[in-house]
């Protein structure tokens, strides 16, 4: 074993106290709230292949590898056939290869081996090194496990060993922070049989219940689905801006590796949380900035997106249940949490959770804004979505058993009938609203916003069991 990983690999010495002397999985126990990622049971693969695991930064890819190799040793799996590596350390595919070449030699012979890289997209040409792995029949026994933070790049590099990946029938994961659902449960402030009620048809309107889990989706506002965010509100009832800025620091970073220029990527993030939500163009938006052309606007954008940062919502042509070439898009963060460390790092205060986030969460601008956010996304984790632009605007329309169904968000106490119009023109709409009770506007369905996302989010978790 390369000294540099054996901090890593604390079970090749003494199994029992891998969970004690591993790094990541000490410092998790020292968290006020312990989360077990559902990915987790999932992640029971028998069969050899190349596997992977893509989301953003800071969402806890690497605990979940750390939990996964707790739970193998668990099951008996020989500690000599589990080796974790990580591509920070690792400067290139040729590294790659001669790495895990030894370390195969090393392993049982032709038992089942688990082999876990994190961070894959740091090493130089690593799909070049893995090709040349599959082909050369090291990975014969292997089942080998990618993460990495750049979706998109994954993504295309799968591309170049198609053929290689085993016969399983799911091979690629995604991870994303925590949905409200989740967070919930977390928490655990409701009872089994509260979140039974919760998720079911018999809540009474004037459930104490809801009151208590419109309290639990202004924090959710706050923090998002941002482990480190979540304990530090949990411990200390406010984020630390040290989380913030780490956050924000591995985004520039992250960038700046890809050939970017610092001063664009702030124009451009300055520029998605003055038009938070709102509709543009990539000409408008070039206009604004110092950039000249709207193609290189639409690059940073589409690398934002590409890192689990930003979700650009299009238009629906709704005749092709598709996205819209020619109309303006909306610009948001997939998480409350990211739109906090952003604004932290583009303003500087000295007391950002107190002067920015709670100053926010309290003005009704902001606060309609970051819920109309969290509302797209959830759904973006599972439909394809987008929102309606006709003769009126409907926020969210996503698309499942072919057809669209919009979603208006509304949250504020004043509903103007005049911003229903469009809503109103489809008999699958529903609002979701910052009221507790359940209602009807203009023949419309409305829902209390905390419990739609809620029941969103056990809905998703039911259909993947």
């Amino acid at each position: 074993m390369d000294i540099r990983f054996s901090p890593h690999n604390t079970h090749l010495e003494n199994r029992s106290l891998f969970s004690s002397l591993d790094p990541h999985l000490r410092q998790l126990k020292n968290q006020a709230l312990v989360y077990r990622f559902p990915l987790l049971d999932r992640l029971i693969v028998k069969t050899p292949g190349i596997y992977s695991i893509s989301g953003g930064r800071q969402i806890g890819k690497t605990t979940l590898l750390k939990q996964w190799m707790a739970e193998l040793l668990e099951k008996n799996i020989d500690p000599s056939r589990i080796v974790y590596f990580t591509g920070e350390l690792i400067d290139d595919h040729h590294s790659l290869v001669r790495l895990v070449t030894e370390t195969v030699q090393d392993m049982p012979g032709n038992e089942m081996c688990y082999l876990l890289l994190d961070e894959v997209t740091y090493i130089r040409g690593w799909d070049k090194g893995i090709k040349f792995l599959a082909d050369a029949g090291i990975l014969e026994h292997i089942i080998l496990m990618l993460t990495g933070s750049d979706t998109v790049l994954i993504k295309e590099a799968r591309m170049r060993f198609p053929g290689r990946r085993g016969e399983a029938d799911i091979v690629d994961f995604l991870l994303y922070p925590l949905n409200f659902f989740e967070f919930v449960n977390l928490k655990k402030r409701f009872c089994r049989d509260e979140l039974e009620l919760l998720s079911g048809p018999d809540i009474e309107e004037k459930s104490p219940l809801i009151s208590r889990l419109f309290e639990e989706f202004k924090s959710y506002l706050a923090h998002g689905g941002f482990l480190t965010a979540i304990n530090d509100v949990e411990k200390n009832g406010y984020i630390k801006p040290s989380t913030l800025y780490t956050y924000s620091d591995w985004i520039r970073g992250d960038v700046l590796k890809r050939g970017k220029q610092e001063h664009y990527l702030r124009e451009v993030l300055n520029a998605i949380v003055n038009r938070y939500g709102s509709q543009v163009t990539w000409n408008a938006l070039s206009k604004d900035l110092s950039i000249d052309h709207p193609k290189t606007v639409a690059d940073y954008v589409a690398l934002l997106e590409s890192m689990d940062v930003a979700f650009v919502q299009a238009a629906i042509l709704e005749d092709k249940l598709s996205a819209s070439p020619k109309k303006a898009r909306k610009m948001m963060f997939t998480d409350p949490f990211i739109f906090h460390a952003i604004r932290a790092w583009l303003t500087s205060v000295e007391d950002p959770y107190k002067i920015q986030i709670e100053v926010a969460l309290s003005d009704r601008k902001w606060s309609s804004r970051l819920a109309e956010s969290c509302v797209a996304c959830h759904y973006s984790r599972h439909y394809p979505t987008y929102y309606i632009k006709a003769k009126g605007e409907v926020d969210v329309a996503y698309v499942s058993h072919n057809r669209f169904w919009p979603v208006e968000v509304k949250w504020t106490d004043q509903i103007r009938s005049k911003d229903l119009k469009q809503v109103a023109k489809y008999s699958n709409s529903r609002i979701l609203t910052c009221s507790q009770r359940y209602g009807e506007i203009m023949g419309i369905h409305t829902e209390p916003l905390p419990l739609a996302l809620f029941r969103l989010g056990k809905d998703m978790e039911n259909m993947v069991k």
